[in-house]
């Protein structure tokens, strides 16, 4: 008979999984046993025998055991298909009506650490960041199939980041046929969507109620949009009534996308303006002044020890572009980094704000929608945060 794999915690060292901790670490950890491969399910015990939860285990990942339930129940299609399917419950019911794309599993956020599920359409692309989910995948693949009958389901799990370094992630078509890129609608805006060849999953679906709350905010301004990739930002603000965008980005691919979704929303492009370059370059050298300035830079900093690092670049820009808003502008600024809390953020920006000499009105904290919610346990969920700054 084969034992199971099992996973024993120090004695008081059991109270972050009892209050929701979904990552136990190996300084937790007493003692690994009957453990074969790794991503392997587990049972996490206390010292004295006593049943916490159910996750996978591998000990060559920061964090050893990644937890899936703490129910005394078995890790089997039928609990893949009912947690994908508890999930996506939640998006109908309190997204109303459902949007064009949407995530469909958040991770840690719905309790199935290292998977991310989105929606485009009536096709699914899936992430399998950890050698447990990878293990598994054939299972959220049959439950993704049962439940939302999609079209295609693509895996986008290279451009992850979760264990990249001690796994050989992958691209693929598992299932269906894809076209060459997907047509989405996001109130009203249009955008075409290249998955294998886009950042994340193709296109930015955390960001789009922020998007929205542009163009309500838009009308008769003049707006710099950095880090534009394919433009999603520009669109609904030329659509929310901007005299004008312009979108700077290092690629050249996003920037030809962009233009593409600002024509297929029949835009004047004459007030929709591209530039190919560098942000922190752009914005020493800028001279124009604007209505309001967009900031939603990629991750600056990808593990703890690169945090003094992302500080100084997320500070660089802010001051920049704070020097560049006309009295009573906006500025819209964003940080997806994980370990940049929202507390340090706001920190970093109000230091921006003294070296530019600016008096600043905090308006709104933005974040993600109500598609990438957050284990209350788990604050390192909340990785997007933001803020919506009126410079005087």
């Amino acid at each position: 008979m084969v034992k199971e794999c099992t996973v024993i915690v120090k004695k008081g060292r059991e109270k972050p999984i009892l209050h929701g901790h979904p990552w136990v670490f190996s300084g937790a950890i007493r003692e690994i046993s009957h453990c074969r491969v790794e991503g392997e399910v587990c049972t996490i015990l206390d010292e004295d025998g006593r049943f916490l939860a159910r996750g996978y285990v591998n000990r060559r990942s920061g964090i050893v055991v990644r937890i899936l339930t703490t129910e005394n129940i078995s890790v089997d299609g039928n609990f893949i298909k009912k947690s994908i399917d508890t999930a996506d419950n939640l998006r109908v019911r309190t997204m109303i009506p459902l949007p064009g794309a949407y995530r469909v599993v958040n991770a840690e956020g719905d309790f199935l650490p290292g998977l991310v599920v989105d929606r485009y359409g009536g096709g699914i692309v899936v992430q399998c960041s950890t050698a447990g989910m990878q293990r598994l995948k054939g299972l959220v693949v049959q439950g993704l199939v049962a439940l939302l009958q999609p079209e295609f389901i693509y895996e986008k799990s290279r451009s992850s980041e979760s264990e990249k370094q001690i796994m050989d992630l992958a691209d693929s078509l598992l299932f269906g046929r894809m076209p060459e890129r997907i047509l989405i609608e996001e109130e009203g805006a249009r955008f075409l969507v290249d998955i294998p060849g886009g950042q994340k999953t193709g296109f930015f679906l955390d960001q789009r109620p922020n998007r929205l709350m542009l163009a309500e905010i838009a009308r008769d301004m003049e707006i710099l949009n950095c880090f534009s990739y394919t433009g999603g930002f520009g669109v609904h603000a030329l659509r929310g009534g901007a005299k004008s965008v312009l979108n700077v980005d290092v690629s050249e691919t996003a920037l030809e996308h962009a233009a593409e979704n600002a024509r297929l929303n029949d835009l004047d492009m004459s007030r929709f303006a591209c530039v190919r370059e560098d942000i922190f370059s752009f914005l020493r050298g800028e001279r124009r002044k604007w209505d309001a300035v967009i900031l939603d830079p990629p991750k600056f900093a990808r593990a703890r020890g690169e945090l003094q690092r992302a500080a100084r670049g997320y500070k660089d820009i802010n001051l920049c572009a704070m020097k560049l808003i006309r009295p009573g502008g906006m500025l819209m600024t964003f940080s997806c980094s994980s370990h940049v809390t929202e507390d340090l953020f706001q920190k970093i920006v109000f230091g921006a704000a003294a070296d530019a000499a600016r008096q600043v009105q905090l308006l709104k904290r933005l974040h993600a929608g109500a598609d990438h919610p957050v284990n209350l346990a788990h604050r390192e969920g909340e990785y997007l945060k933001g803020m919506l700054l009126r410079v005087l």
